[in-house]
């Protein structure tokens, strides 16, 4: 990234990460939304356990 760059804000070029944190919302979530939480937790007491 070159200074001009940086000073401008023109990040487009850069990568988007693939596994980005996201903030859960119980308002905005639908079904599909509160199963993946459940598989979730699952997951992570399977991970805790071993």
């Amino acid at each position: 990234m070159t200074e001009q760059e940086f000073k401008e804000g023109s990040f487009s070029h850069l990568p988007i990460g693939k596994n980005e944190d996201v903030e859960f919302s119980a308002e905005l979530a639908d079904a599909d939304d509160i199963e993946a939480q459940k598989r979730a937790a699952a997951a992570d007491a399977r991970a805790e356990k071993a």
